[in-house]
């Protein structure tokens, strides 16, 4: 995927050398909780998440998570992008921000990045999410974006049920 740039932000494919980053995302509470642990613990863990995740994703497909870039601090806040599930026919956005970057629209803005470079380059027609039931700023905020709430859907490890959205047409 190519880097989207937008008025605050720059959504860009993740190197090796995010992994400290990466490596202080994955292990936050509200990560852990809403997405789940991915057992990354130290920087070698995170070189393997981004080269076996991210970077097989955007080898395999032409997209992946990306980090996001505050043009202001110059330093990554947060991870966007579109990922391919197994268990989906379509691909999947998704999004997480360090907690002290929440709440200020820069989910929805590099999300928005996102859809736009789906839709316009990649030419994808529907891209599903997926939240916990528990996380309400998600779903708003797919709402927000556009998105449609389809069903509740179990999730393939069987522990849990997920809310599935669609954005579909053009």
């Amino acid at each position: 995927m190519q880097t989207l740039t937008t008025p605050r932000l720059i959504v860009r494919p993740l190197t090796l050398d995010d992994a400290p980053f990466i490596l202080q995302l994955v292990n936050e509470p509200t990560w852990l909780q809403f997405i789940g642990d991915r057992g990354v613990r130290n920087l070698a863990d995170a070189h393997n998440y981004i080269t076996q995740g991210p970077h097989a994703m955007m080898a395999r497909y032409g997209f992946g998570f990306c980090a996001v870039v505050s043009q202001a601090l110059q330093q990554p806040i947060g991870m966007c992008g579109l990922t391919q599930r197994d268990y989906l026919d379509s691909p999947d956005i998704g999004f997480a921000f360090l907690p002290q970057h929440v709440g200020q629209g820069y989910a929805f803005e590099a999300a928005s990045a996102v859809l736009a470079h789906a839709r316009a380059e990649l030419d994808l027609q529907r891209i599903y999410a997926t939240t916990r039931l528990d996380n309400v700023a998600s779903q708003k905020l797919l709402e927000k974006l556009g998105l449609q709430y389809l069903r509740l859907m179990p999730h393939p490890d069987g522990d849990r049920m997920l809310k599935l959205y669609e954005l579909a047409g053009k």
